[in-house]
């Protein structure tokens, strides 16, 4: 069953999500992961995949766009593609992905703008429902 995990930040902007997707990224990576980062436009995924390659001088971090030439284990995805991802998904989406359940573990990026707390407080209740296991963990 998928672990589901909030990381709770006391910033408003969306901008700190950015950049703890980011560092979640690279903890992740480190540990031998593969990540799938969920968003909900493209220009999301184009804003995500250029931080990803800017946000630590001294860090490498090989990603994609899903659907990219390369062979890569961390790709950020717009649609319901998701590859063959089945370790950590990161979801930064409004909505909860349908496909969600076939990962070990789900990260929820929680920030303290009205419209992304709604979200993720509903997302919270869907798997609370469901009856997964839910940890938070207040940055």
């Amino acid at each position: 069953m998928t672990q589901v995990d909030f990381h709770i930040l006391p910033d408003a902007s969306v901008e700190a999500r950015w950049l703890y997707t980011c560092r979640l990224v690279e903890k992740a990576t480190g540990l031998g992961h593969s990540v799938l980062i969920a968003v909900d436009t493209q220009d999301e995924a184009q804003t995500l995949d250029d931080l990803l390659w800017s946000f630590k001088p001294e860090s490498f971090i090989p990603h994609q766009i899903i659907g990219g030439e390369n062979e890569t284990n961390v790709e950020i995805t717009f649609s319901d593609e998701t590859g063959d991802h089945q370790q950590v998904l990161i979801n930064l989406r409004s909505q909860v992905p349908e496909y969600f359940s076939r990962f070990a573990r789900l990260a929820e990026i929680v920030i303290q703008e009205p419209n992304i707390l709604e979200n993720t407080r509903e997302h919270y209740r869907i798997y609370k429902q469901r009856g997964y296991p839910i940890a938070q963990h207040k940055r």
